[in-house]
């Protein structure tokens, strides 16, 4: 097949290559290969010339070629332990957003929680199928022996955390600690000063980040954080609906609680209502995470949302081009979204 294109005035024969685009283009290979792979290190009229070209000899990619050259598939893998399916959903989206149109597929690689057998399962998932890269998702990637086996075997990774896990070219952190303290003040400048928390588990980072951000706030603002106010939980509903109970018998008790994920925060709902307790007139609740639960609770839980899928996009755009994953966005800001179920507090 013969094609020829006004560019220079050049005939391609047969099917175009990236030398031809290259060539028409009065680029290197390596810039093709930039626009091809949608890299942010490129000044957009080079990357309209180049688009132009490979549209007008219409070009594609071969992957199983671009594989072999790199020696590496055209893969990138999400990898968690189940224990949040939410989140791991909405990674995924994030991530299949920032990769459209780019030539890579996204694999799930599902590992086990057991920190001492997680490692090797991963290992395994590589080592067969060669991914370009890997995020990976907390808690699995709180544990560093995970990143150890990526960089043992040649693979990049980034991990999603509440703090900085790794350098900022492998990292995209939600800063939990600051987010918490901003949702403590923000009851704080409704009036209460007697605000519980609900902690997630001791081996978490994350929920060790929230809690610390509840301990800054309440420090900050010179209120009372003894242990009497702090109930442990394992971020579950039920573990959310025990925190509060034995919150809501304190004396003199919380006039405002806030739980380290919005899962609790729905038990400590339940809690209230057991004991007759209005929210928010008498209690507001708030809690971390803005899952759909949030505003399909009555009252709708003024929470704390994460980013998560700009985050997902972003470390999908660091794995698939990691020679601009230095330049991309490492920290991320989470928001407050007030809704019903705090207000200020009374008398």
């Amino acid at each position: 097949m013969q094609r020829k294109v006004e560019t220079g005035s050049i005939t391609a024969m047969g099917k175009p290559t990236i030398n031809d685009v290259a060539r028409l283009a009065g680029v290197s290979k390596k810039t093709v290969s930039r626009v091809i792979n949608a890299s942010p290190l490129l000044n957009p009229a080079t990357r309209e010339k180049v688009e132009k070209v490979i549209a007008e000899l219409g070009y594609v990619p071969n992957p199983q070629a671009r594989a072999l050259a790199l020696r590496r598939n055209f893969l990138i893998a999400l990898v968690h332990d189940g224990s949040d399916p939410q989140l791991a959903l909405t990674a995924q989206t994030g991530m299949l957003a920032a990769l459209a149109g780019s030539g890579y597929a996204l694999a799930i690689a599902p590992v086990g929680n057991d920190p001492q057998r997680a490692p090797g399962e991963l290992r395994a998932f590589i080592e067969q199928h060669r991914p370009a890269g890997v995020l990976l998702l907390p808690p699995v990637s709180e544990h560093a022996a995970l990143a150890a086996v990526c960089r043992e075997l040649d693979c990049h990774h980034v991990c999603f955390g509440a703090t900085a896990l790794d350098d900022p070219a492998h990292l995209v952190a939600s800063q939990d600690r600051a987010a918490t303290a901003q949702a403590v003040g923000y009851l704080v400048a409704l009036g209460h000063q007697r605000i519980g928390f609900v902690s997630g588990p001791e081996d978490s980072a994350t929920a060790q980040q929230r809690e610390l951000g509840y301990l800054d706030a309440m420090a900050d603002h010179d209120l009372d954080r003894g242990p009497a106010l702090i109930a442990s939980g394992d971020l579950s509903f039920e573990s959310g609906l025990s925190a509060g109970r034995l919150l809501l018998q304190v004396s003199p008790r919380p006039t405002a609680i806030f739980a380290a994920c919005d899962a609790m925060a729905a038990g400590v709902l339940h809690a209230a209502r057991e004991r007759g307790i209005a929210v928010p007139d008498d209690l507001s609740v708030v809690g971390f995470g803005d899952s759909p639960l949030a505003a399909q609770l009555w009252p709708p839980l003024t929470t704390v949302r994460v980013p998560v899928a700009d985050m997902a996009g972003i470390a999908a755009r660091k794995l698939a081009v990691p020679e601009a994953a230095a330049s991309l966005p490492a920290q991320f800001h989470a928001e407050l979204v007030a809704r019903g179920s705090a207000a200020p507090a009374q008398g």
